[in-house]
């Protein structure tokens, strides 16, 4: 993964990507340290780099931007406690991913059921990248699927397994481009799982079909 995280230092990730390396070392202070030894390498080459100019109000531009991020995460936050103990897990999702869960969330509705006991929130998607947020209730598994592009999944909370190992909080799982899989949900509790790839996914069995049928 380390490229992933130069990658992040250098700011070449996507926001979806920049967004899961920031959630995971929001939960772990390994992956944080070594964002501060990239970002400090990575400052040290950009202070060689010929100086630009500002634009005019740039500072006082930048201060209304945070204010404005501030009330966004309020609204969301008195939002999400109005609607009940539904989205207490969504609360409890570690910063900046609860922000744009509670927002996507708020947009959709709540989550929407994927199969029988896995649900998912769309947390963005463009042309290239997919991001969802899964929720996977204990013993259930993801439909089987494979990959067009990378996909990494991070655990938020709980855990679960697959053909490549098991996974708890603040692990990455990568796939790669042709590898099929289907977590499983491990039994002592629900899975969150935070999940970002290129070019999104391939089901099979009946969903498949469904999405062949139905183009998405």
């Amino acid at each position: 993964m380390s490229e992933l995280y130069s990658a992040y230092s250098a700011g070449r990730l996507s926001p979806a990507f920049a967004l899961m390396v920031e959630t995971q070392a929001a939960m772990r202070s390994d992956i944080l340290r070594d964002l501060h030894i990239s970002e400090s390498i990575a400052g040290a080459m950009l202070e060689r780099e010929a100086p630009e100019t500002m634009s005019p109000n740039a500072f006082e531009q930048a201060l209304r931007a945070i204010d404005e991020i501030e009330e966004t995460e309020d609204r969301d936050l008195q939002a999400a406690r109005a609607a009940g103990s539904e989205l207490q897990e969504l609360l409890s999702l570690p910063e900046p991913l609860r922000e744009k869960a509670l927002e996507a969330c708020e947009k959709q509705g709540g989550w929407r059921n994927l199969t029988g006991g896995v649900s998912r929130i769309d947390l963005g998607d463009s042309a290239a990248v997919h991001a969802h947020l899964y929720r996977i209730k204990p013993g259930a598994s993801v439909p089987r699927h494979s990959h067009q592009g990378d996909e990494l999944t991070l655990v938020v909370q709980g855990g679960f397994s697959d053909a490549t190992g098991t996974y708890g909080p603040g692990d990455i799982s990568r796939q790669t481009p042709g590898d099929t899989h289907q977590p499983v949900a491990d039994d002592d509790g629900v899975c969150i799982a935070f999940a970002v790839s290129e070019g999104g996914l391939r089901f099979t069995g009946i969903l498949g079909l469904l999405q062949k049928l139905t183009g998405h």
